[in-house]
């Protein structure tokens, strides 16, 4: 029997680019999938809007895909914040073309909103994987066929995820991320892998082994430090860890857990023949609307994770410092 993959999608008064991902989840090859909503407490008309997609009311528009009506309408089983702690069983009659969507009292942020969902997914679906999936994403149709074979083949692998793609590059082929690297002797600590460039192995002859293995690029798989939690799969099975640090709200949450991952000895991969198409930061920036709170919140939020990992922290925050000032006036000069 194929793996179950629980899949996650964190919503916070971003419906359109909520049900465009919907849209491309529901049209993926992988028969085995569920797929939670979690809304984080919207103050827009996000609810009605999803609800209205899923009975076939709101036609999808994407360059990434064709609209499908023939899979219309899909279920909605729906729970509030509170009805989470009274349920004994769910309807066993939904299949993975239903959807479960959990309303929120509180935009709880990134972490544990996404923790609700899990949390929701290991009492009641029995995931073999749960896969965090950013709302402002599109989904490749076998992404999740690719994903999970990959972690079939290789049980210490604990962390995956897929290529990302930018999904405003003018052919979808510019890569967005590769998974990324940790280095705590540098702020922030965690530098993703990302280059403007076709996905050829020549183009990539000039980086260090840090950044990618020649060896594995042959056989599909990149061995990586961290995975973006825009598209994060983690094995649940036999996994000591299954959820993310609530004390981050935004932010580092996804290094954490790989770093954890790895220090349990489980592998952190990235999957190139899956991908997926990825907006970016759309989330962060209706948070947090103008650029002093941003950098504020990054700089205290990254400070905390080095002080959690880095062992030499106090020895390093003079260079830190530094950093952090030398980054900012980089980022104005470039505004």
């Amino acid at each position: 029997m194929l793996s179950n993959v629980s899949i996650i999608v964190l919503n916070w008064n971003g419906w359109k680019d909520t049900i465009e991902c919907l849209e491309s989840i529901y049209q993926i090859d992988y028969p085995n999938f569920n797929v939670i909503v979690v809304d984080n407490n919207s103050n827009n008309d996000s609810i009605n809007q999803i609800k209205k997609y899923c009975k076939g009311m709101v036609k999808v528009e994407s360059k990434y895909f064709k609209y499908q009506s023939a899979n219309k309408p899909i279920k909605i089983e729906e729970y509030s914040e509170e009805s989470l702690n009274k349920i004994d069983t769910i309807n066993e009659n939904l299949s993975s073309k239903n959807l479960f969507l959990i309303k929120n009292n509180k935009n709880y942020g990134f972490a544990k909103g996404n923790n609700i969902g899990i949390h929701f997914a290991l009492n009641y679906l029995n995931p073999d994987y749960i896969l965090l999936l950013n709302n402002d994403t599109v989904v490749d149709k076998l992404f999740l066929n690719e994903l999970v074979s990959a972690a079939e083949n290789d049980k210490k692998i604990g962390v995956l995820g897929p290529k990302v793609l930018n999904y405003n590059s003018l052919n979808g082929d510019v890569i967005d991320s590769l998974g990324g690297i940790i280095n705590l002797n540098k702020y922030p600590g965690y530098f993703g892998i990302s280059k403007n460039i076709l996905d050829k192995p020549e183009y990539f002859m000039g980086l260090s082994n840090d950044f990618i293995d020649k060896t594995e690029y042959s056989t599909g798989l990149l061995s990586r430090d961290w995975i973006s939690g825009s598209s994060m799969m983690i094995k649940i099975n036999g996994s000591p860890i299954k959820y993310l640090d609530e004390t981050y709200y935004f932010g580092c949450e996804d290094a954490d857990l790989c770093i954890k991952m790895k220090k349990e000895g489980y592998k952190i991969v990235t999957v190139l023949n899956s991908k997926i198409w990825h907006k970016g930061g759309k989330s962060r920036k209706r948070k947090f609307s103008s650029k002093l709170s941003n950098m504020f919140n990054t700089v205290s939020t990254e400070l905390k994770f080095l002080y959690r990992h880095n062992r030499y922290f106090f020895l390093f925050l003079p260079i830190y410092t530094i950093q952090i000032i030398s980054n900012s006036i980089s980022g104005i000069l470039k505004s």
